[in-house]
């Protein structure tokens, strides 16, 4: 087995991990947070025999977890991201002839195994941080599972995560063996603070920090519940904490990645960092230097709305499993602190676990996929938690509205057209719609706005988050418009109403090959 020259604590597991493996195409993983799963045992499998010639595939819930766990892996190889290890992710890919260990989001996965079920080429899929339960996890997995059962039956599917009832999910893959790594986690001293919930949280967050630097070594990490609060917590710290050697940074999903980069990474020596961070920082990431944590015991969850047909996001209590990894994230490499800003007795009320997002989400995407697997009937296939018949009722009708299943929620030519587009169907509707009157790129543009967070700004006026767009030179703009011109070159190869003769009026400088027109002058 290969050899590492740092010892993380997940090496003790790793030999009764691999004879797991040798014996079964399936197994649970179940480590804690910074045990260095995530990282370690791809790595490990990249010599065993039945991975020979293959390519293993790292499923992450995020693109920051994912990127950042192909950086870690690729340096411990001491090689670049593309060479052994690679990444692929909605905005690029970093993949090459060497790569052996492809880091992937869940959606990628989806769409990867959906046009190619036989995973050709593929000797194992890893489920990280599964216990998030993203509804593209759910799905996933269970076409994993599928795949194992009819077409793969040397495939080898892993599900590793820090909180897991791991008996549900053995019992799901068919009694696989589960395997726990006990981790290495420092105490962690636990002080809670009142705050009245009425308040907004910025103040009482900011004052919790404030306390903490004056009391405690180290670097602090701050779990908020989404960018808004996150922004305004800063700017108080930053009028409040006058001393040069603290460095306040956010940390969320529609941050430039360089500005993430600029989280995660350690202070420099003899500097503190406060990292201000939704529940992104939970389980995937380690921040290093981090022995503080302050927990709002608030986060922010998509709720889909099926009277007006949209998901809106709701800020709720966190769960208890969810507030116990948050606080570990204080003793990963030496004893730590944990603030909590609520009365100890209302731990108890917490939900146990984090709601599973196939209860309580959209499932049109979810079910033109089972469409395009086959699978007119989601019982037939393997689900933690089956999706709510009304929610699956409700789908039905607006895919055959859109004209994407037939009456026996089979795939028309027009669902796999939707397919292409990795939109909501709604979206990827307008979209080819638009396409077919030569308005793809605008439609395309107001997609991409409307499924990337924060992508143009936040302004309610569509017309200026697109000129904002068109303007924004960020990293992240500079890719999500090479990924709108994708998706129109994908809407006019199939367009019949492509002409050759003239280029489209929306083509124009500033776009990288196409552009939004500008909202007219004199306001909204």
């Amino acid at each position: 087995m290969r050899q590492f020259s740092t010892p993380l604590p997940i090496d003790d597991a790793l030999p009764n991990l691999v004879a797991a493996f040798a014996r079964t195409n399936a197994v649970v993983l179940v480590a804690p947070p910074g045990a260095g799963k995530t990282t370690r045992v791809p790595l490990v499998f990249l010599d065993e025999p039945w991975a020979k010639d293959k390519k293993i595939l790292l499923l992450e819930p995020r693109r920051l977890a994912a990127r950042a766990a192909a950086s870690r892996m690729a340096a411990t190889l001491g090689e670049q991201v593309g060479d052994t290890v690679g990444l692929r992710v909605r905005f690029g890919s970093k993949i090459s002839k060497r790569t052996r260990i492809e880091v992937i989001t869940e959606g990628v996965f989806t769409r990867l195994v959906l046009d190619d079920p036989s995973l050709d080429g593929v000797a194992a899929v890893l489920f990280d941080e599964f216990h998030e339960r993203s509804l593209d996890a759910d799905l996933g997995l269970a076409l994993a599972r599928e795949v194992q059962e009819g077409l793969r039956d040397d495939l080898k599917v892993l599900v590793m995560s820090a909180t897991l009832d791991g008996a549900r999910v053995a019992a799901l893959l068919g009694n696989a063996p589960v395997v726990t790594s006990e981790g290495r986690a420092f105490p962690v001293e636990t002080r809670y603070l009142s705050r009245d919930p009425r308040d907004r949280i910025e103040r009482p967050v900011a004052d919790a920090v404030q306390r903490a630097l004056r009391a405690d070594p180290g670097s602090l990490l701050v779990f908020l519940p989404g960018a808004a609060e996150i922004r305004r917590t800063e700017t108080l710290l930053k009028e409040q904490v006058r001393d040069p050697n603290v460095d306040i940074v956010a940390l969320f999903g529609a941050l430039d990645g360089r500005d993430q980069d600029r989280a995660i990474s350690p202070a420099p020596k003899g500097k503190r960092k406060v990292v201000l961070a939704t529940s992104i920082a939970e389980t995937s990431l380690t921040i290093e230097g981090v022995r503080v944590v302050i927990d709002s015991g608030l986060s922010r969850v998509p709720r889909y709305e099926p009277d007006v047909g949209l998901t809106r996001l709701e800020t709720v209590r966190v769960s208890r499993a969810a507030a116990d990894q948050r606080r570990g994230r204080a003793g990963r490499t030496e004893p730590g602190v944990c603030y909590r800003l609520w009365d100890e007795p209302q731990t108890g009320s917490f939900d146990a676990y984090t709601r599973p997002e196939i209860l309580s989400a959209d499932l049109s995407s979810f079910l033109l996929d089972l469409a395009q697997w086959g699978a007119a009937d989601a019982g037939k296939l393997a689900f933690i938690d089956p999706p709510p018949q009304a929610a699956m009722n409700e789908a039905r009708a607006l895919l055959a509205e859109l004209g994407a299943i037939d009456p026996q929620g089979r795939i028309t030519d027009e669902g796999r057209k939707l397919r292409q587009l990795p939109l909501p169907p709604r979206l990827a509707r307008m979209v080819v719609d638009a396409g077919a009157e030569g308005a793809g790129a605008e439609a395309a543009a107001i997609a991409a706005i409307l499924t990337e967070r924060g992508l143009g700004g936040d302004d309610v006026d569509l017309r200026h988050r697109l000129d904002q767009f068109r303007r924004d030179r960020s990293r992240r703009a500079e890719d999500a418009r090479a990924m709108v011109k994708r998706w129109v070159d994908v809407v006019e190869a199939r367009s019949e109403r492509r002409t050759q003769s003239a280029p489209s009026p929306l083509v124009g400088e500033g776009w990288g090959g196409f552009a939004v027109r500008p909202p007219p002058q004199g306001g909204r």
